[in-house]
């Protein structure tokens, strides 16, 4: 038996399936706020299971979950800028390397000769570092709370180690600012939230409790296997039925109230709460992390005094910021799975396994059948 397989069990999904068609009696919309979800959500056609009549139904809306995805061109532009520098080299996660920037990606950056390392880890950023006396090694710190730790741990690291060739090019973002952005949009359509599970184990469901409160939508922190998704769906059917709004955790394996605090107290040491641009969003108040002052050494926005590239217009056509926030379907897109595919994607929800559109490419392409439980 495989550790996943009791999370796998067709016949309780089936179960939790048919409680939620008996409790649905009205027309509810409930938005997964992560890559992941998404991901499995389309891969196992959790989506088309849900009630869908005249009277009543729940339709699920993609969020903006995925990392890779709402790193604004911006930041792509200023990696590939430092990238084409003879004497650095770029670190980042493989996913990075196909993002579309305003006219280049990093694959094509490193077709003209950028040093680029693809990353299992942000710790082997610092042998590189070691191993390069003579190069400037910057990491391209990117991602949610989740990551946010790793990040501060590696450049502890390197403070210890004293590398002086070592920067991080920070685009990190926080996902209560996001939620609270997305509700307070008066054409939002979004009912409840199912909270990204490693999210919460970080930081726990403190922040949670106001923005439900505040804006009257239930949220429930869910894992990521199919189990776990359609009882997150059950959990917040049954308040929106109730006329309830609470923050409830049905992922309790690997989820408290206040979160892990040995990597909160990392990402203080490290990272101060900044304004930070979404691709596809704009500029979220306090949405971001940014390195603290004390850690300017190794900021490389300030190190190397990094300019701003505007994106151009054909970079800004992708339809991925209105299908991150609820009001748009990947098949909307006139371009989905013609002029934009994972192998040409126009925009980042198309290349990674976590994008909205990757996942309807893959798992909606026709004759592909949905993985089974």
């Amino acid at each position: 038996m495989k550790l996943v397989d009791e999370f796998r069990n067709p016949i309780l999904a089936k179960k939790l399936l048919n409680k939620i068609h008996t409790s649905c009696t009205r027309h509810w919309k409930i938005m997964e706020v992560c890559g992941g979800q998404t991901n499995n959500i389309v891969r196992y056609g959790i989506d088309q299971l849900l009630p869908r009549t005249s009277v009543s139904s729940v339709e699920l809306l993609h969020g903006p979950g995925c990392p890779v995805c709402v790193t604004p061109i911006n930041m792509i532009d200023q990696i590939i800028e430092l990238s084409l520098q003879h004497d650095f080299i770029v670190c980042t996660y493989s996913d990075m390397l196909r993002v579309p920037g305003t006219h280049l990606d990093l694959n094509q950056s490193k077709a003209r000769g950028a040093q680029i390392y693809p990353l299992y880890s942000p710790l082997e950023s610092l042998q590189i570092a070691a191993e390069n006396p003579t190069k400037q090694i910057v990491l391209f710190a990117i991602g949610f709370e989740t990551t946010a730790p790793t990040h501060a741990v590696t450049l502890l690291e390197a403070h210890r180690r004293q590398l002086k060739n070592f920067s991080l090019l920070v685009s990190h973002v926080l996902v209560p600012p996001a939620l609270d952005f997305l509700s307070k949009n008066p054409n939002n359509r979004i009912d409840g939230f199912l909270a990204a599970g490693h999210v919460c184990a970080v930081q726990g469901l403190n922040e949670y409790h106001p923005l439900s409160q505040r804006y009257k939508k239930p949220i429930v922190a869910t894992g990521f296997e199919p189990l776990d998704l359609i009882q997150g769906i059950l959990l917040c059917l049954l308040q929106l039925e109730s006329g309830a709004f609470q923050v409830e955790n049905q992922y309790r394996r690997a989820i408290n109230e206040d979160g892990n605090h040995i990597a909160q107290r990392l990402v203080r040491t490290v990272f101060t709460v900044s304004s930070q641009e979404w691709r596809g969003l704009g500029v979220i108040p306090d949405s971001g992390l940014s390195l603290r002052p004390e850690w300017a050494e190794y900021d490389a926005i300030r190190k190397f005094q990094i300019t701003k590239v505007i994106p151009s217009s054909s970079a800004l056509e992708c339809l991925s910021g209105l299908i991150m926030q609820g009001l748009r379907k990947p098949m909307d897109c006139p371009h989905f799975g013609k002029t934009c595919t994972p192998s040409n994607p126009r925009g980042a929800t198309m290349v990674t396994s976590e994008g909205s559109c990757a996942a309807y490419f893959k798992f909606r392409s026709p004759g592909v059948q949905n993985a089974s439980m």
